[in-house]
């Protein structure tokens, strides 16, 4: 159902979504569009903000809490003007889906109707079993199956085939990376490039040109054209991650371009039109930014369509041994080793730690351990190499009290001697450049030579 007190717009929209196999019924004042609720199975209301020639919004407003009141789970997109983008976000805070700027781009529009139909009919559902959702998705790379992960995979399964806009959050090191290339590569741009972006990277001076490119001679350094990360994404999914970290300046920024799918290559005069999904990531308090005023509550709510809150690993206690024996297997590979096992004994223990860091200090201190053990088995003292008495005063785990530099040390020196000097590969096992190798290695005067 169309609400819109201007007819042009009405007919408008009446055309083009029944060009795209829509069933299409209008409404011009709140009151009959209330009527027409009551009488008719909608799926979707497309409504305006303003009604008799107000601008204050109260009307569209009221509107959306009645259809919130009488239908919850029915989906309202609001249309507004550029200028009013605060009057939409008071209507999601009331309950609308997702909002369009007027004047709209017909095919940004018909995605996003989509999106919110598809999201609609998907309802919420029981998380499913592990082997279910296995067999219906290709979640292979996330490791576990307790309850808490297996409703974040519930999630995905049900959102993943929408081109909804996804907000994952979580505290470092939970594996929010793993599940955007899960959203992806369920999503039907899998065949499309997945572009990931850390925001946190990213200065001020140069988002514009790293997000949306450049054209030859905009300034100084710009010899040649360059496309940017919206670019390099159209047609598949932009992975947005530290969030948190972006600027007020960027953010404005960020907002409009999400907005219409649309923008301006740095030195250019025309707008470039981009099909991108958008899936972002942070481990701030978001709500508490906006509270702050430090991030746009507008670009809050265009990026929390669908929120995704990652559990910590304290939260996934059963799952420890299974993402414990995985990247036993997965780091064995890596670097040529004989694969190791782990007794029952160390597996318990690594499930009685706290795990702050969550998968990634679990995955680092396997990794170290593996490395450095050399053994067929690892054990309980290979994890806990002081005392019992003292991990117990200490309250928890103390990882030898071996410092990253020192740790970076051990595993590029293991490096060296597992694959008889090659720089090449070594590099290669270690996810560096050979010439980041070397700085590594002059950095904790490792010498070469010891080791071809």
């Amino acid at each position: 159902m169309i609400v819109d007190d201007d007819r042009s717009v009405t007919a408008s929209l009446s055309l083009l979504l029944k060009q795209n196999k829509f069933k299409v019924i209008q409404a011009h004042d709140p009151v009959a569009a209330m009527v027409a609720i009551e009488q008719n199975e909608v799926d979707l209301v497309l409504q305006d903000m303003n009604f008799s020639r107000s601008t204050t919004g109260e009307e569209g407003l009221a509107l959306v809490q009645s259809i919130r009141e009488h239908s919850p789970t029915l989906a309202v997109i609001l249309m507004t003007a550029w200028g009013s983008i605060s009057l939409a976000v008071e209507g999601m805070r009331r309950g609308a889906h997702d909002f369009i700027a007027k004047p709209w781009d017909n095919d940004h529009l018909v995605r996003t109707v989509n999106t919110a139909i598809g999201l609609s009919s998907n309802g919420e559902q029981p998380p499913l079993t592990r082997k279910a959702l296995d067999q219906a998705y290709d979640f292979q790379a996330i490791i576990g199956e307790s309850p808490a992960l297996l409703s974040v995979l519930s999630t995905i399964g049900r959102v993943c085939k929408t081109d909804a806009s996804v907000l994952i959050l979580g505290e470092s090191g939970t594996g929010k990376e793993l599940i955007a290339d899960a959203i992806h590569y369920n999503s039907r741009r899998k065949h499309e490039s997945l572009v990931k972006v850390n925001l946190g990277g990213i200065t001020p001076s140069l988002f514009e040109s790293e997000m949306f490119g450049h054209v030859k001679g905009a300034f100084t350094d710009a010899r040649q054209d360059r496309l940017g990360r919206f670019s390099t994404a159209d047609g598949g999914t932009l992975f947005l991650d530290e969030l948190g970290e972006l600027d007020k300046s960027s953010q404005a920024k960020m907002l409009r371009v999400l907005q219409d799918q649309t923008f301006q290559m740095v030195g250019a005069s025309q707008n470039t039109s981009v099909n991108v999904r958008i899936v972002s990531a942070t481990n701030k308090d978001l709500e508490a930014m906006v509270a702050q005023e430090s991030f746009r509550e507008d670009l809050f709510y265009r990026l929390n369509l669908i929120t995704i809150e990652l559990p910590p690993l304290r939260k996934r206690v059963n799952d420890i041994p299974l993402l414990a024996q995985h990247h036993i297997q997965k780091i064995s590979k890596l670097y040529g080793l004989p694969n190791a096992s782990i007794s029952a004994v160390a597996l318990n223990w690594l499930k009685q730690q706290k795990w702050p860091g969550n998968i990634r200090q679990l995955c680092q201190t396997i990794e170290r351990v593996l490395l450095m053990s050399g053994k067929a088995q690892l054990d309980y003292q290979d994890f806990a190499p002081n005392s019992e008495k003292e991990e117990q005063a200490a309250g928890g785990f103390d990882p030898g009290k071996t410092t990253l530099d020192e740790m970076e040390k051990m595993m590029i020196e293991k490096s060296l001697q597992n694959f008889g000097g090659n720089i090449s590969k070594v590099a290669e096992a270690l996810g560096l450049s050979r010439a980041a190798l070397y700085r590594r290695m002059e950095k904790h005067d490792i010498n070469y030579d010891a080791h071809s």
